[in-house]
């Protein structure tokens, strides 16, 4: 079996090495990886249309190849998969992460970490999306054992539609209190985008926002299952039809 690895936190991001440690000890498998040149969080699904794209290979332990990309993370599957496939290997799946802060609720759709899964399903591959509830994440022997049981419990193959997104607390194994398969929920923040400074007649703000924690818990979204101390698995979709809305537009018949 063969991986593709991406992230959105870069080559150097401490994530990726402990994934790719944790996907070695399958001694059937090739890791191959492309992840940003830097730090690419944020760039959600944006491909460099208008832009080169650069690729440089590095020494990575633990991997057959390692390329740095000078792109976004959904780049560095689209590139990746190209490059791999002019060298006659055939990948298999698509991993992205383990990703430094939970990818729930709306956050999804900034992510990068679910853009470059995204990406490798538009691709045609099973794919997976991997993180841990925390900018300085610590502990990521849950999402490691969570990502190999995955491959196991699959044999690596699953409908390329559905991406599997991964999140566990940034807590030790032990301290966690199970999996929950949820779905995506709504991820609210508090004063999100702050003012910083006024110069020269232009206003600079940042994204300083902190997140709401909720008072009930009904195990259903990730966003609770996250707060509660639960590792969190959804099924995500690359169709953006809403379906139910159909019956709507027929009853408006706009341009009819």
């Amino acid at each position: 079996m063969n991986i593709l690895v991406a992230n959105d936190d870069g080559i150097g991001a401490r994530g990726l090495h402990e994934l790719v440690r944790a996907l070695r000890k399958r001694t059937d498998t090739g890791i191959y990886v492309f992840a940003p040149d830097g730090q690419r969080s944020g760039y959600s699904h944006a491909i460099s249309l208008r832009g080169k794209v650069q690729v440089q290979q590095v020494e990575l332990p633990d991997t057959e190849l390692a390329f740095a990309v000078a792109g976004t993370p959904a780049d560095c599957v689209a590139v990746g998969e190209k490059i791999l496939r002019d060298k006659g290997i055939k990948i298999d799946m698509v991993f992205s992460g383990i990703n430094h802060g939970s990818n729930v609720g709306t956050d999804t759709v900034y992510s990068g970490t679910v853009g470059a899964a995204m990406e490798g399903a538009i691709q045609g591959y099973p794919s997976a999306a991997v993180s841990v509830d925390s900018h300085q994440a610590e502990h990521f022997d849950c999402a490691c054992d969570l990502a190999l049981d995955l491959i196991h419990k699959t044999g690596g193959r699953w409908d390329s539609e559905v991406i599997i997104n991964i999140n566990t607390p940034n807590l030790p194994k032990e301290d966690i209190k199970g999996v929950r398969y949820t779905v995506v929920g709504e991820r609210e923040y508090t004063n999100a985008v702050q003012l910083e400074e006024v110069c020269g007649g232009k206003a600079t703000y940042v994204y300083r926002g902190e997140a709401v924690v909720y008072e009930h818990d009904t195990g259903t979204t990730d966003v609770l299952a996250i707060q509660n101390g639960y590792a969190s698995i959804s099924p995500l979709t690359r169709d953006m039809t809403a379906a139910y809305a159909k019956a709507d537009m027929e009853k408006w018949r706009i341009g009819r």
